[in-house]
């Protein structure tokens, strides 16, 4: 029951500070995987490929999953299921607390240069969240720091497969940007299976 209580904590604050949306959870489930069993660092990227790929909100896709996680390990598949309702709920409900007091006081709030200097500091700070968390999806996607520390072969650092990938994704994105992303991740994903990514 503790470690339930654990997964409630973690996912509430994950809630609560990861302002901006679900990419800015993103650290936060870095800092978990490397305090927790529930989540491998290797697997984060994995999950926000399924997680983007998936309907509904990339932090609560992840939430489930590492909450099914952790209470699978407890207690089977019951378990799992009672994880991922708990993780899901521990990560929404900080919102929706903070909407309805939001939504009581709007009127009073609109106006207030406190609340709009606190929003003007928010902005740069999220945007430093989110790049951190890009800069990590990256490393763990296209590079291979482990087998650079044990060969100390700079050329084993890349993942060519992944970086060309990458270019050709990022090069299509840019080019036609009105593309529906369903058409990027659909054929990225044959891809990895195909080249066994």
């Amino acid at each position: 029951m503790i470690n339930y209580l654990y997964l409630v904590a973690e996912f509430f604050k994950t809630g609560l500070f990861a302002v901006g949306g679900g990419l800015a959870t993103i650290p936060f489930f870095y800092d978990i995987a490397s305090r927790y069993d529930w989540l491998d660092v290797s697997t984060i990227s994995d999950m926000i490929a399924v997680s983007e790929s998936t309907p509904g909100p990339i932090g609560v896709n992840m939430a489930t999953y590492c909450g099914y996680n952790m209470g699978h390990s407890i207690g089977g598949v019951a378990g799992g299921i009672f994880g991922g309702i708990i993780a899901t709920l521990a990560l929404v409900l900080p919102s929706v607390i903070i909407v309805l007091i939001v939504a009581r006081f709007l009127e009073k709030f609109k106006n207030s240069t406190l609340v709009n200097n606190a929003f003007e500091g928010l902005r740069p700070a999220v945007c430093g969240l989110i790049a951190a968390a890009c800069f990590d999806v990256f490393k763990n996607a296209c590079l291979n720091l482990e087998l650079y520390k044990s060969s100390k072969d700079i050329a084993a650092v890349f993942d060519i497969k992944a970086l060309v990938l990458f270019a050709i994704l990022f090069v299509l994105m840019r080019l036609f940007k009105k593309l529906h992303p369903i058409f990027i991740i659909i054929p990225a994903a044959a891809v990895g299976i195909v080249l066994k990514m």
